[in-house]
């Protein structure tokens, strides 16, 4: 093969190659894609349907509190546990106790001790064992060695000793706090002064040229205050409610038919909701389940897929 046949093969090679990427380039730009932090945004036909219908776009907020603790085990996953520190202790290696302590030493007897308070210990944790009945009786031939181990010297480890899993607000049922139910994720839902439907997420309506997390930050400090720690999540919703006005309801717009609702989620850190006063009156940090108790039924069907069951 000539060198002018290799070099006419070349170029109509890279001719098919630039053809093809011009043609995957004019496919890309078609395609449109958009980031999230993006100043253009795409076309959104459903936005624009519901403003041709006299919807009014309202920005929500769904604001957590993650889990402190981790969640109760099931007795199923109680029994493996179990199960699992039998096994480790059957097969462990002995440990030899002869070769590092005096035989009825002060040492022996410390380690005799803590390693029974130890499987006590293990036993309350994987199988609720209650030890409390015998914290203040010895066995039967046991010596009392308590007085022995104080005059040899305060060198005892100090007690761990496991805080509850129930705290006082759970107990005085106070759904202000979030010192609560620290083993589920609790929602923020505030109050608006009427009769009805009185109980939902923060929302507030869109302003013109303002974005839905930017509305929602924005409503968010004026119905709750700016003492808190927010981060919200994204930039996109996690859902939305859509709600037609009763027919006595009064708006400046006649035209509007009703609301729909887009949430944004978000997290707290730290701080507390201080109501307004005007457009909130109450608050509460609730469960999945006891959001039940407060809203209606149709909201409540329409957001309970955004939230989490722990």
């Amino acid at each position: 093969m000539n060198t002018s046949r290799i070099s006419s093969l070349v170029n109509k090679s890279n001719f098919i190659k630039h053809v093809k990427f011009n043609e995957l380039f004019i496919n890309i730009e078609k395609r449109k894609f958009y980031s999230i932090y993006s100043s253009v945004k795409p076309e959104n036909t459903e936005i624009k349907e519901l403003v041709n219908q006299k919807y009014r776009i309202v920005s929500g907020i769904v604001l957590t509190r993650s889990p402190q603790i981790l969640r109760d085990l099931h007795p199923f996953e109680r029994e493996y546990y179990l199960y699992q520190q039998k096994l480790e202790q059957i097969h462990s290696q002995p440990f030899p106790q002869d070769f590092y302590f005096k035989k009825g030493s002060i040492a022996e007897k410390r380690w005799n001790k803590k390693k029974e308070q130890d499987r006590k210990n293990t036993l309350s944790i994987f199988s609720n064992f209650n030890n409390n009945s015998d914290t203040n009786k010895n066995e039967e031939g046991e010596e009392d060695i308590n007085d022995e181990i104080k005059s040899f010297g305060n060198v005892e480890e100090e007690e761990i000793k496991i805080a509850s899993r129930i705290t006082q607000d759970d107990l005085n049922k106070n759904l202000k706090s979030l010192n609560r139910a620290l083993q589920r994720t609790l929602y923020l839902i505030v109050k608006k002064p009427r009769d009805e439907h009185a109980w939902q997420f923060p929302q507030g309506g869109v302003n013109n040229k303002e974005s839905l997390v930017r509305a929602a930050a924005r409503e968010l400090e004026e119905e709750c205050g700016n003492k808190m720690d927010v981060w919200f999540v994204g930039r996109r919703p996690i859902g939305y409610y859509k709600y037609a006005y009763p027919k006595d309801f009064v708006r400046e717009d006649k035209d509007i038919r009703g609301s729909m609702v887009f949430f944004m989620k978000a997290h707290i850190f730290a701080g507390q909701v201080q109501v307004d006063q005007k457009e909130i009156v109450d608050f509460a940090w609730v469960t999945k389940q006891e959001l039940k108790e407060f809203v209606s039924s149709n909201y409540y069907h329409a957001v309970k897929d955004m939230l989490s069951e722990v």
